[in-house]
């Protein structure tokens, strides 16, 4: 059992690492392809060569994203098979669907039409060429879909039945896996994505300012930063919104993880700042917060869209109650009862393949209607305790808090940037502190894109797939050294990529001093027109 523990834990790092180094470089991709379309756009409107310098800086930039972007991903879809292989039998029918769509249809979209995208300046017509750069932006979305619905249905599994004869879970409604909480996701992700664009193109273009080269040029891309940017992140936080909503009804664990919630109420208080007691646990008295600032009645409005809703907290959902808005009790099953039904599944599909094996039809009829009235628990018998169901607390709420803190700081942001570089350009161009605050966001607007997925994904724990897979029994059966290795093996592998990334962006940031991005003349050759 030490050596299958150790296994989980170093194949969950070695996930998470992957995971996070790759989120570092998608959502740029989504948002900066958009935002160059729009540059390009504008080029092909007015035939502008400053226009067509301003698309061709950006597109250089989300070119060398994307390359690097492509690498960490092929590596954390390969980790399924790797690391992850009870995982991808148990439900490889259903959670290999959208994966493979995304690698047949959106993939080779994005590979096709960015060839065009980099290389078809001469060869091809302005329309084809700028339909070529939508398309492009286009299948990153649509990448970001089916990659969100797999992960989505993780969160929520609907849409399949198990299959005791192969003992695994099978596809019955393909439709369903768009259900409110992938819509939800999809978008949320998505358009966070022009949010932290609009923020890198902003901070890039203020060391232009602050460098005092290429005014004009800075001032154009701040513009179309700011508006999509805010768009982007008005829009976030719109999905948001709708998320919480799906949590509560899908995930109530999360969110009471999220909000250190222990013992529910109607009309519950949302948690502005707090500080968690580090000896609280489901099972004392200890107050769950050092100290604590809250909004009245928030979290019921945030979950339910109904102030006086009962959101019930950990204990609540540990002990099988909740209640409804009049105030009258249900009795839910308490987690005590579901391990003890999941282990009754558990043996009903022994029983099931001991049958099988001495073509026992009765038998295995017999044994199949038991596992199916206990199937919805099948995961939670792998459990020793309900403790083990609970999810990280901690770094559940801060980082929730982290993430809404920088999105309200954010929005600050890209209000006083545009009403700036409309308003105010000379100051803009001479404010030297402004410029270092807008350089010194776009670290900030990965940390908060970052903080978001920890809450996600976190708070999913301790499940791959939500009460039915905990990550001990999707692990596969490797030793634990050679594990340790490939982490530490990818961890390198990964700072370099990104250390590498990020030079190369410098390189050509700096490079483009010298070019005359304002007016677009003397820095193209005629290769590169139409």
């Amino acid at each position: 059992m030490t050596d299958l523990m150790t296994t989980v834990d170093w194949s969950r790092w070695q996930f998470a690492l992957t995971a996070i180094y790759h989120w570092l470089f998608v959502p740029l991709t989504l948002g900066l392809s958009v935002m160059v379309a729009v540059m390009e756009s504008v080029y092909v409107r007015t035939r502008s060569a400053a226009w067509l310098a301003t698309t061709k800086f950006w597109m250089r930039l989300f070119g060398i994203n994307f390359a690097i972007g492509v690498a960490t991903g092929l590596i954390l879809e390969f980790e399924f098979g790797t690391n992850w292989s009870n995982y991808s039998w148990f439900v490889g029918d259903i959670f290999g669907a959208p994966l493979a769509i995304e690698g047949i249809l959106a993939f080779f979209m994005e590979s096709t039409f960015i060839a065009v995208m980099f290389f078809g300046w001469k060869r091809v017509s302005p329309g084809f060429h700028l339909a070529a750069t939508w398309l492009t932006a286009l299948g990153a979305s649509i990448s970001a879909l089916w990659i969100l619905v797999a992960n989505a249905w993780m969160q929520y599994p609907v849409g399949m039945e198990f299959d005791p004869a192969q003992m695994r879970n099978v596809m019955t409604d393909f439709w369903s896996l768009f259900s409110g909480v992938a819509v939800n996701k999809f978008f949320h992700a998505v358009l966070s994505g022009w949010a932290l664009a609009g923020v890198f193109v902003i901070g890039v273009s203020a060391w232009f300012l602050l460098r005092g080269s290429n005014r004009e040029f800075a001032f154009r891309s701040i513009k179309v930063g700011g508006w999509m940017g805010l768009a982007g992140l008005l829009l976030t936080m719109y999905t948001g919104d709708g998320s919480a909503v799906e949590v509560a009804k899908c995930q109530p664990m999360k969110l009471a993880a999220m909000e250190g919630l222990y013992d529910g109420s109607h009309g519950q208080s949302l948690v502005a700042l707090a500080a968690l007691n580090p000896d609280k646990r489901f099972d004392n008295q200890e107050d769950p917060y050092l100290f604590e600032m809250s909004l009245p009645k928030g979290l019921s409005i945030l979950a339910n869209h109904d102030a006086s809703s009962f959101v019930p907290g950990i204990n609540d959902l540990v002990n099988g109650i909740s209640f409804t808005p009049e105030g009258d009790t249900i009795r839910t099953v308490a987690y005590a009862e579901r391990i003890e039904r999941g282990r009754r599944a558990h043996e009903a599909l022994r029983q099931y393949d001991r049958a099988m094996v001495a073509r026992d039809t009765a038998a295995m009829e017999e044994a199949e209607t038991l596992l199916r009235a206990d199937y919805p628990y099948f995961g939670y018998g792998y459990f020793d305790s309900v403790e083990e169901a609970i999810p990280p607390v901690p770094v559940t709420f801060y980082s929730f808090r982290v993430m809404v803190m920088l999105g309200g700081y954010f929005l600050l942001f890209f209000f006083v940037a545009l009403v700036l570089v409309y308003r105010f350009p000379r100051a803009l161009d001479s404010n030297k502190a402004t410029q270092w605050i807008a350089m010194l966001s776009v670290p900030l607007m990965w940390v908060c894109s970052e903080a978001g997925w920890m809450v996600a994904e976190v708070g999913r724990q301790p499940w791959t797939v939500q009460d039915l897979l905990p990550t001990r029994a999707a692990v596969s059966f490797l030793e634990p050294g050679a594990v340790m290795a490939t982490f530490w093996m990818f961890a390198g592998v990964f700072t370099v990529l990104l250390v590498a990334e990020v030079s190369i962006m410098m390189r050509q940031i700096s490079k483009a001093r010298t070019e005359d991005l304002d007016r677009g003349t003397g820095v193209l050759s005629s290769s590169d027109t139409h």
